[in-house]
């Protein structure tokens, strides 16, 4: 209708006659309530409580005297995206709670990390740690051994902070070296959030599972290593080349290190 006045400058009536378009439908506002004072105490309640599901909520509104039915109590709640990632491993204080992932936008604002496996030349596994700046793409670390305990993630992070500082999030997934009271520990005595994926779910750690394609694929598939040593030597080349000599479209055609010291970075690593 608005179409047909505004190009052929028709009026109301002569528009919705053509149109066959009853003009009281035309006419209509909607009176609806947006509801904005019962999401707003729903989210409070959510923030204060931080593992209460929607059902809960709605006992809390009632003993408050709000009487409404459940059922919109459970769409605003959806609407709020309060039910996102509510579960935490047990224990862990420092995980997040109802986060909804934003973009991020400085340095150190988010870390990624992650585990990769591979083999030396005679079979015998190894692991490496795979640690990236999200917002710069740097390769922060990769530890090495046959075997990683969460002390030795916690070390490695330590070694990290001691020249660039801390960040406000590390996105991990839920393996034991991650949910380790020693990783939950040292987050807490440094204020660190640790944003754990859902399970099943590795696109919540996306940047970090994309870097550990990029490993695999660049050198981990390229070399024999034949030993440890031999294995840290090569792939610790292959992450200088990554930080200063590979370029990124997503960084402008720029290499992560370029791109962390325009954006102010102090490098140390």
């Amino acid at each position: 209708m608005r179409y047909l006045q505004a190009q052929y400058r028709v009026s109301e009536r002569r528009g919705c006659s053509a149109l066959r378009f009853d003009r009281t439908s035309h006419r209509y506002r909607s009176t609806r309530d947006d509801q904005a004072f019962l999401r707003h105490r729903i989210r409070d309640i959510a923030a204060s409580r931080v593992r209460y599901g929607y059902r809960r909520v709605h006992i809390v509104l009632r003993r408050e005297g709000i009487i409404v039915n459940h059922k919109r109590v459970r769409r605003l709640y959806r609407e709020e995206g309060l039910n996102l990632r509510i579960k935490r491993p047990r224990r862990h204080v420092s995980a997040a709670h109802r986060v909804e992932r934003s973009t991020v936008t400085a340095p150190n604002e988010v870390w990624s990390m992650d585990f990769v496996s591979d083999a030396l030349f005679d079979g015998r596994r190894l692991r490496a740690l795979t640690l990236l700046d999200v917002y710069t793409r740097e390769s922060l670390a990769i530890e090495v051994d046959q075997g990683i305990k969460g002390e030795q993630v916690v070390a490695v992070l330590d070694a990290v902070i001691a020249g660039r500082g801390a960040p406000k999030r590390i996105r991990v997934d839920n393996g034991p070296e991650f949910v380790s009271n020693a990783l939950d520990r040292w987050a807490y005595q440094h204020g660190v959030v640790l944003d754990f994926s859902r399970p099943g779910k590795p696109t919540d750690n996306a940047f970090v599972e994309s870097f550990n394609g990029r490993l695999r694929e660049e050198c981990l598939n390229a070399h024999w290593f034949l030993s440890l040593g031999d294995a840290r030597g090569k792939i610790e080349a292959w992450r200088v080349f990554y930080n200063e000599s590979r370029t990124h479209s997503a960084l402008g055609d720029r290499t992560p290190s370029e791109f962390a010291s325009q954006a102010g970075v102090n490098p140390g690593l």
